[in-house]
């Protein structure tokens, strides 16, 4: 009979709209009902097959997906409005972008021109439930002068925070190339 239970509750979460299942209040965020998960297959999208995530955890990736999707679709101009007001930017070879007046100065791009799109891997939400940080993998794409693709991929760092109004904003965006081949990752270089 306890088996029968757990199925059944398993379910019932299941079916459940991700914010429902979360003690935490995402605010205007997630009013829309958009779900995160359904853009990849890579993402996880299925608290059933990953038990171990929090409901934070979920709150986070649903707003990544948010974000992503509104990126995709505004460019670099809806890119600057994720950002809270102290927020920043890094990115390899480049200096910090600090504010998120700065930050969308320097998103200047068309989603026509260059599409931006990444992949949440994983979310952790922080024990007061008001910061939190996901990551991923991201790709770029464009062409050059001659019309040829250009491709470009890395991993990125978003760090999450609650602001007082219960809206959620990038406190830091951080990306990097992609890493080395798993071999190559902790090796120390020989003399």
């Amino acid at each position: 009979m306890h088996r029968v239970a757990v199925k059944i509750l398993l379910c019932t979460l299941a079916a459940c709209p991700l914010v429902a299942q979360s003690p935490v209040e995402v605010g205007p965020v997630a009013a829309s009902g958009y779900n995160a998960f359904a853009q990849s297959p890579a993402i996880i999208s299925n608290p059933l097959s990953q038990p171990t995530l929090t409901p934070g955890a979920l709150v986070l990736l649903e707003l990544e997906g948010r974000f992503s999707q509104a990126v995709s679709e505004g460019g670099g101009k809806a890119f600057g409005t994720w950002f809270a007001e102290d927020g920043v930017t890094l990115n390899n070879g480049k200096p910090a972008i600090l504010g998120r007046t700065a930050i969308a100065a320097q998103a200047q791009w068309d989603p026509k021109t260059y599409q931006l799109s990444w992949t949440p891997q994983g979310a952790q939400m922080g024990p007061s439930n008001d910061m939190g940080f996901t990551w991923g993998h991201y790709e770029g794409r464009s062409k050059d002068k001659n019309g040829e693709p250009v491709v470009i991929s890395g991993r990125y760092f978003t760090i999450w925070k609650k602001l007082p109004n219960g809206t959620w904003k990038v406190a830091l965006d951080a990306s990097a190339d992609e890493p080395p081949a798993t071999k190559e990752c902790c090796v120390l270089p020989k003399p």
